[in-house]
């Protein structure tokens, strides 16, 4: 998992653990539940917020199909 360092007028304030980072721009998350749930882009948009990213992607593995969904901000 990846680490972000979020900051708050130039101190750190805290840490996200994503589960992949792609190229410093997009985080990307990893779910392997029977659906995704408000909790789960929730999550993912406030990773997006904390850390100034604009660009998510949340996979959930666990449904009987593959589901992949994009978070822009």
């Amino acid at each position: 998992p990846g680490a972000l360092f979020v900051f708050y007028e130039n101190s750190l304030i805290g840490e996200y653990f994503v589960d992949l980072l792609v190229n410093n721009q997009i985080i990307v998350e990893l779910k392997a539940v029977q659906s995704i749930h408000k909790s789960h882009y929730a999550q993912l948009l406030h990773y997006l917020k904390a850390t100034n990213f604009h660009v998510g992607i949340l996979i959930n593995f666990g449904a009987e199909e593959l589901s992949v969904k994009r978070m822009i901000l």
